[in-house]
């Protein structure tokens, strides 16, 4: 880390530390939107992302815009303790496995297959995604296992969508040399990692070891549609307009494939026997509505759901770990819901 992001790492981690005065002072006024408002540790992270002029990812060229979020990723991520961690290849698809401290010396251990967001374009679990997934794996007391699928343009539709189920089969039949209890194995994952895990909970629901329970943080499920959120939260709540249009004419360039339920599994059927889901959604998040949406046509198909609205905060949390409270308080109730799911 260059001196630069180690000192915008402490002034992040230090403004997000003051009371709670101090920081509604520094944020602003309140930003009340829909009936909610905007929690004040999001409102000033924005604000110091303005002073800071941070040129969004998004309208950089996409090799700069991943150095650009994974060095994001850093400055709210902090420094998360892990029992210890390890990459593996999953039939040619890279991957790291995170073991909670509480599981180091187990030979069964509840298992997260996780599906990192960043609008299939961006990310991936060590550069973006490290210190979330050692948050939700310390928490949880879950193993994860975070996997780096194909990332657009290099690689179109449906490259990431293949390496997702291929990854999660493999995990499966690698069971006995991963220490995966293949009675716990869920799948998982944030934002286009949501629509990802969302399919995958799909294509493998007539396997031998279908998952058991899906985690979906603020999918992406209709690549189609307008919703009222998009057109709310399209501008100035980090993920914009401008970077889902990036992300889907990068992912899927034919926008006939965009209705594929591959693509946009809200637009697709929900076969019986489909794993139960938690949800989780964020106020002031364009992809709020199709998430919920999507919540509720699994309830309409008989699926097992629960759904976590955060009202104040925004796309992004779950990478927030390590700044403020409101970030690493939602992904803690995260952890406490898989810890329960996976018991």
């Amino acid at each position: 880390m260059s001196l630069e992001d180690r000192l915008k790492k402490l002034t992040v981690a230090g403004a997000l530390s003051l009371p709670a005065g101090v920081k509604r002072r520094l944020a602003g006024k309140p930003v009340v939107l829909d009936g909610a408002t905007l929690d004040v540790d999001t409102q000033l992270l924005l604000r110091l992302q303005k002073v800071a002029r941070e040129t969004a990812a998004e309208t950089l060229p996409i090799p700069d815009g991943r150095e650009r979020l994974a060095a994001q990723s850093v400055l709210v991520g902090g420094n998360q303790p892990i029992g210890s961690t390890a990459h593996i290849s999953l039939a040619g698809i890279p991957a790291r496995v995170y073991v909670p401290t509480t599981l180091l010396g187990s030979e069964q251990r509840p298992t997260l297959v996780f599906l990192h967001g960043g609008g299939f374009i961006y990310g991936g679990g060590h550069s973006t995604h490290e210190q979330a997934c050692r948050f939700l794996a310390e928490r949880s007391g879950v193993q994860l296992i975070s996997v780096d699928y194909r990332l657009a343009p290099e690689a179109t539709f449906p490259a990431a969508y293949d390496d997702a189920v291929a990854a999660f089969r493999t995990v499966v039949s690698r069971a006995s040399s991963l220490k995966v209890d293949l009675d716990r194995i869920a799948v998982g994952g944030d934002s286009a990692g949501g629509n990802l895990a969302a399919t995958v909970a799909l294509a493998t629901v007539d396997d031998d070891v279908p998952p058991v329970w899906q985690l979906l943080v603020y999918p992406m499920t209709d690549c189609v549609g307008t919703t009222e959120s998009r057109r709310m939260f399209g501008q100035g709540f980090f993920l914009t307009d401008e970077f889902i249009e990036l992300a889907l004419e990068s992912y899927v360039p034919d926008h006939e494939d965009r209705k594929d339920p591959r693509v946009s599994p809200l637009l697709g059927t929900i076969p019986a026997g489909v794993a139960p889901a938690h949800v989780v959604t964020a106020g002031f998040d364009p992809l709020r509505d199709e998430g919920e949406a999507y919540a509720e046509h699994l309830r309409s198909a008989g699926v097992a759901v629960t759904h976590r609205r955060e009202p104040g905060l925004m796309h992004g949390f779950f990478n927030t770990v390590g700044v403020g409270t409101s970030g690493p308080a939602a992904v803690a109730d995260i952890a406490s819901r898989l810890a329960i799911a996976l018991r």
